[in-house]
């Protein structure tokens, strides 16, 4: 199926690693240029080699005020055009409620959902009809997940702000859409399940509550993402897909 990617020209911020590297790696498979950010100035240099000519990799913090225009600004100079973004950011700190502090929550704040915010407000400045910002979230917008209290916190909330976000920008062509993942094998997954001392207990635990019996892989979450942000999808908006293996409880 042709998606309609080729030559547009994408943000992906979180893109070194993980599922915003999945799906710029499925974006590029599909014909589109990506623009990916990470914090280490070398680990999103490599990334982006590592995606071939298609491919810029910026050193930005989400919590940088300045890293959106910068971001859509390079789309641009390297591209020549800017036809959207993926807004995907590292999970916070796990901890349960005693366990955190209000500097991690503080620094989550900033990063995960006021960074978030920032990004897509710059986005929605600079699109025109037919452009799309996605965003990385999680299961947890839905059900809260054990452990995982400042992301419990901070998702629903970036959520709510797409479907508002989707409300104002319909009207102009432009999409506002949302990925929810849930146990897919990355590196951040991976860390969690180590968590209880015991990592191959855990995953078999979780294994055993997922419909599919199995946890996702990068690249099914990736050709999600770039089906989320295609033409192809170009009647979809307000929308969080749960990327789960059938995990959430309810339709």
């Amino acid at each position: 199926m042709d998606l309609g990617l080729k030559d547009r020209v994408y943000v992906v911020t979180g893109g070194s690693r993980g599922l915003g590297n999945a799906s710029a790696r499925q974006l590029v498979a599909d014909g589109a240029k990506v623009v990916i950010t990470g914090r280490d100035e070398k680990t999103v240099a490599d990334a982006a080699a590592g995606l071939g000519p298609d491919a810029v990799g910026l050193a930005v913090d989400n919590a940088d005020p300045e890293g959106a225009g910068r971001l859509i600004a390079a789309a641009r100079a390297h591209f020549g055009r800017f036809d959207g973004v993926l807004i995907s950011v590292g999970g916070p700190a796990p901890g349960f409620v005693a366990d955190t502090t209000d500097a991690q929550w503080q620094s989550a704040f900033e990063s995960v959902f006021l960074g978030a915010v920032r990004l897509a407000r710059t986005a929605a400045a600079e699109l025109s009809d037919g452009g799309v910002i996605g965003f990385v979230l999680s299961g947890s917008v839905h059900e809260p997940i054990a452990g995982l209290t400042i992301s419990n916190g901070l998702r629903p909330g970036l959520a709510g702000f797409a479907k508002s976000l989707s409300d104002e920008l319909g009207p102009r062509g432009i999409r506002v859409v949302g990925v929810l993942p849930s146990r897919i094998d990355t590196d951040r997954v991976r860390e969690l399940d180590a968590l209880s001392g015991d990592p191959e207990a855990a995953r078999a635990a979780n294994e055993s509550r997922i419909p599919l019996r199995r946890y996702g892989t990068p690249e099914e979450f990736g050709k999600v993402a770039a089906f989320l942000l295609s033409p192809a999808a170009s009647y979809l908006t307000g929308v969080m897909v749960p990327v789960d293996g059938g995990s959430r409880h309810g339709f």
